[in-house]
This record gives structure tokens, C-alpha cells and sequence, in this order.
């Protein structure tokens, strides 16, 4: 797993298998405190950020509240070439450093 970005209680993550995948996207896990597992482990959220190269920002499934959607698609929207930056980072097998983004 790569991790991105901290934003609230949550990590933002791609996963080596998301290469193959035909949209960009990241994970959201929650951080800190266990959470029971879904279906999907850890992972509480998984976003779309891109179209055709293009910002757009979708919420593909999530088990998170409307407000925690809105901040983290807030912070993602702020800080999409920054996290796209990150993306390319954990693709290219290059260090990442994780960042803290604001709401």
C-alpha cells in the first residue's frame, strides 16, 4: 500500500494493484482506532479523482458519513496535483513522504 496523505482520522491510499485500473482513485482508511472490517478490510472509502486525465472527483463507495465525504473531497480537491504528484511517487516505486492536508 502507498501511503498519500493524512486528512482528519483518515489515510489516503493507492494500492499496487490500482495501476491496472482505469481511472485514478484513492483509498480512504481509517486511521488510529480499529474500525470493524467490511468486505474491503480497512478501507472505508474509495474515490474516483480523474476523468480522461481530468479533475473529477466521485465518490465510488464509502461507509464514511456525508460530512466526512464532503471534507475529504474538499481536501482532495484543494490538493489534487499534489496527491496526483503522490500517485505518481508510489507508481514509480520512488519514496514517498506522507503529507497532512486541510479540510
Amino acid at each position: 500500500m502507498g501511503k498519500l496523505a493524512f486528512i482528519l482520522n483518515f489515510i489516503l491510499a493507492v494500492f499496487p494493484s490500482d495501476t491496472t485500473e482505469n481511472r485514478r482513485h484513492v483509498h480512504v482508511i481509517h486511521k488510529g482506532k480499529k474500525r470493524s472490517k467490511t468486505h474491503r478490510g480497512n478501507t472505508v472509502a474509495k474515490l474516483w479523482i480523474e476523468r480522461n486525465g481530468e479533475k473529477c472527483i466521485e465518490v465510488d463507495w464509502s461507509n464514511l458519513t456525508a460530512q466526512e465525504n464532503a471534507d475529504i473531497i474538499s481536501a482532495i480537491d484543494k490538493n489534487w496535483e499534489t496527491i496526483n504528484r503522490q500517485i505518481d511517487k508510489v507508481f514509480a516505486c520512488d519514496k514517498v513522504t506522507i503529507i497532512t492536508l486541510n479540510k
